[in-house]
């Protein structure tokens, strides 16, 4: 169990119904199929968030509130070709809109599938973050798939592919925790940041 007190607390459609309170945030983005809802559920230490075996199933900005001091926001997984055109039009708008022009954002955690090469979309995602005036983690997911030389291995060729020193890149996995210390850490750090500076 998670020694944090968290809650579901609303899902946005549009940029109206995000939270105006103040309370710093810190998003998860990824692809449709790189295991986001996992590894918030292993953070929240029960299940929370919607796991599904069909990829893109997240179809609003979920907002979880963390001891009534800050939220975690499940963004809408990138890449998932079923939807329509509109629809990603739509997703793509309201998520720039949040990125880009919300004060109470502080980091963003963008998980990327350890076992692949980042895609080309991954490297976009990446350096689209990374010029935003946020704290950025590279989450390398699904780390058990691998043997830990194989999953170290493909941290350094990861991080060459994206332009992020290796050591900076965390590797988790849901179902041995590893990694669970530091990305909570990393977290508590981006929202202790925010409210130094209020």
């Amino acid at each position: 169990m998670s020694r944090h007190q968290i809650e579901w607390d609303r899902a946005a459609h549009l940029e109206s119904q995000f939270p105006d309170d103040g309370k710093p945030q810190v998003a998860f983005a990824g692809r449709s199929n790189v295991g986001k809802s996992s590894l918030l559920n292993r953070l929240f230490g029960h299940k929370l968030a919607q796991v599904s075996r069909t990829p893109g199933k997240t179809r609003s900005i979920n907002f979880y509130n963390v001891d009534d001091r800050f939220y975690l926001v499940d963004l809408p997984g990138y890449g998932y070709a079923k939807r329509s055109k509109t629809e990603r039009a739509k997703f793509s708008a309201l998520i720039g809109r949040f990125l880009e022009h919300n004060p109470a954002l502080c980091g963003v955690a963008h998980l990327v599938d350890v076992r692949h090469a980042p895609s080309q979309l991954d490297q976009q995602i990446s350096r689209y973050l990374r010029a935003l005036p946020l704290g950025v983690l590279t989450v390398l997911t699904k780390a058990d798939k691998l043997s830990r030389g194989a999953g170290a291995q493909q941290r350094q060729q990861s991080g060459g592919v994206l332009g992020v020193e290796p050591a900076a890149l965390l590797l988790f996995s849901v179902l041995d925790g590893r990694g669970h210390t530091e990305l909570w850490s990393w977290i508590l750090d981006q929202t202790g940041k925010a409210k130094s500076h209020e």
